[in-house]
């Protein structure tokens, strides 16, 4: 166990430039592929130095203890600022951030109005310094004028103010031309395109993913076609643009089913500048949580690999149809869960993205069918991943990886997580070994209905510092 046993003493205001002596405790660095026992010291903000230790040095033995690791990248937040403050604002979605060991987090467009305008990217980030969380915030702007899909945002004006990606994410960009517009535009300008893959033809009405949960309660189904054909067309279209632009790149986010992960797969083994996310909730809980069970997406398949049927081996155990579940795209498959799982180990999916989507009580507590879709999740990422750690099926390193390096791959070098001395201190400190419980008290988002709520996850996350100033802690 660490050597740490309590919890670190820093002597500084949220928004204070920290100092920081961290000893013995597991220190995990993607960017140089390096893990073990470490001695950290910060000095006013600023990393001073980073010593490994050897065995028998005194530092941690392994990494069931405090750990520590660059700060955390969310590739996906919603943060409902402007248009919808009730069920988060900037400050609130950065101190659950910040609460989660976030220090970096990219705020989705679909506000009302929309992040479509320049003016509105300045707004964003103004709303950001005025919160006096250190967590950087980098706006994502709409892909289309108002997210409607007919014609393009001034994407170059957007680029100009700071963002960092263009999407209309809630929705996709369902005209094929005007996605391959999006895509070269995009491309000229040096900046992803993140599609929210969805056939809308496949969804109208949709309530659950397609299968047996969906069908034996009465809701609508979902099917894995909506997700996977809409994959398909947006790779076959950056096949064609990339030929005249090649500084293309296509992000699919919180991508949930194994045909989609596979045309992925392939789709990088040819080439092509594609990357995708996957997200906790899709790795962790699958459609059986609508019906009422409450074990993970592992334990709900057998040694066959077939998802088992929850009503005939007994795993229902709380009441149906909780709508803190319905989310889109829909949880799915167990099968399906571990395809996401198996693409995270194997590269497929570049990162873990929250998809953080706070909702106030009014819009969550009603039918299933008509609650609005989406988990506020950024503060449960890292305690959700952590139970696949502590189960064997995820080495802690790529989660890690898939929180740091992987994120600011996708982005393009925009963030560098890493301990570069000399350089503002950009770290999250955690201890494995401490459990805590999901709930109102415990939660700093403003979102209402966390399906998590009143669970333990491990990971306690001690010490959050972004650009050398205390976020958390």
């Amino acid at each position: 166990m660490s050597a740490l046993a309590t919890r670190p003493k820093v002597d500084a205001e949220i928004g204070k430039a920290v100092d920081l002596d961290l000893s013995g405790a597991w220190l995990v660095d993607p960017a140089s592929g390096r893990e073990g026992p470490a001695d950290v010291v910060v000095r006013a903000g600023i990393l001073e130095s980073v010593t490994w230790l050897e065995a028998g040095d005194g530092g941690a033995e392994d990494d069931r203890g405090v750990v520590v690791a660059p700060g955390f990248i969310d590739l996906h937040a919603h943060l409902r600022e402007p248009g919808n403050e009730t069920a988060e604002t900037i400050a609130s979605g950065l101190a659950a951030a910040a609460h989660g060991g976030f220090t970096t987090v990219c705020a989705m467009p679909n506000t009302t109005p929309p992040i479509d305008r320049a003016a509105m990217v300045i707004a964003e980030l103004a709303g950001a310094a005025a919160s006096g969380s250190p967590v950087r915030l980098l706006p994502i702007g709409a892909a289309t004028l108002g997210r409607a899909g007919e014609q393009l945002a001034p994407l170059g004006e957007l680029a100009d103010a700071g963002v960092v990606g263009f999407s209309d994410d809630g929705a996709p960009v369902q005209h094929a031309e005007l996605f391959r517009n999006a895509l070269s535009y995009a491309g000229m300008l040096g900046l992803p395109l993140i599609d929210h893959p969805e056939d809308l033809a496949l969804t109208a009405g949709a309530e659950a993913n397609e299968g047996l949960v969906a069908t034996v309660l009465g809701l609508k189904g979902w099917p894995a076609a909506a997700e996977s054909n809409a994959v398909a067309r947006d790779i076959a279209l950056l096949a064609e643009v990339v030929r005249d632009v090649p500084g293309t790149r296509l992000h699919l986010t919180h991508l949930s089913t194994a045909g989609s992960l596979d045309a992925v797969r392939r789709a990088k083994a040819a080439g092509l500048p594609v990357t995708c996310d996957v997200t906790p909730h899709h790795l962790a809980l699958t459609d059986e949580w609508i019906a009422g069970a409450r074990r993970f997406a592992w334990a709900a398949h057998g040694e066959d690999g077939e998802a088992r049927d929850p009503w005939r081996d007994r795993g229902l155990v709380a009441a149906p149809y909780a709508s803190s579940l319905r989310v889109n795209p829909p949880l799915r498959s167990a099968v399906d869960a571990r395809a996401c799982l198996q693409a995270l180990l194997d590269g497929t999916a570049d990162a873990v993205a929250t998809d953080h989507a706070p909702h106030t009580q009014v819009d969550k507590d009603m039918e299933f069918g008509l609650a609005k879709p989406g988990i506020a999740g950024i503060e449960t990422a890292l305690g959700v991943l952590l139970e696949a750690v502590d189960a064997g099926l995820l080495p802690l390193s790529r989660l890690i990886t898939a929180l740091t390096t992987g994120p600011a791959g996708v982005l393009g070098g925009v963030v560098e997580p890493g301990f570069a001395i000399g350089a503002p201190a950009d770290l999250v400190v955690f201890d494995r070994a401490e459990r805590w419980t999901v709930g109102p008290d415990s939660l700093r988002t403003r979102g209402w209905g966390n399906p998590l709520a009143d669970r333990s996850l491990p990971g306690v996350v001690l010490l959050t510092v972004a650009g050398g100033r205390l976020a958390h802690g």
